[in-house]
């Protein structure tokens, strides 16, 4: 597996620690930064990580900022993309069974912590479930693409 990984300075211990996770599980990992602290903006880190995932050079996407709200936000926009802001495992899970979600977005505040592996190992575990789900998720996706959803 191909991993895109990206923060902004919030999120920069975090996404370090994931991308690590990530190298342990033998994922491969496409780090697009930040690489400091310095203030920089978070949405040129999104769509990167993003458009990896979108154009299918990594499979799916971790992305990092202080609360990861703006991240989750701006990665959203991306064509394809099904982003998930989760602080918890049975989010996680429930996040790619149900709505077969392709980047993770964490919260560099709160998220450097024991549970990170389990909430690690739980959204990168869990494969889709399709069935019901992929006739939602397909309504989800006709919407970006300016469809019926009904």
């Amino acid at each position: 597996m191909r991993v895109a990984i990206g923060c902004d300075h919030g999120g920069l211990d975090v996404k370090n620690e994931a991308a690590e996770w990530c190298r342990q599980r033998g994922y491969e990992v496409l780090d697009l930064g930040t690489n400091s602290t310095d203030s920089v903006d978070y949405p040129d880190y999104a769509r990167a990580v993003a458009e990896a995932v979108s154009e299918g050079r990594a499979d799916r996407g971790i992305l990092v900022c202080t609360n990861g709200v703006g991240m989750c936000m701006a990665a959203n926009k991306v064509k394809g993309i099904r982003a998930a802001l989760i602080r918890i495992a049975d989010n996680a899970v429930r996040s790619r069974a149900h709505n077969d979600a392709n980047v993770l977005c964490l919260a560099g505040q709160v998220d450097s912590s024991p549970e990170l592996p389990a909430l690690l190992a739980a959204w990168f575990d869990t494969p889709f479930e399709g069935g019901r789900h992929q006739r939602r998720v397909d309504r989800m996706m006709a919407i970006e693409e300016g469809g019926q959803s009904s």
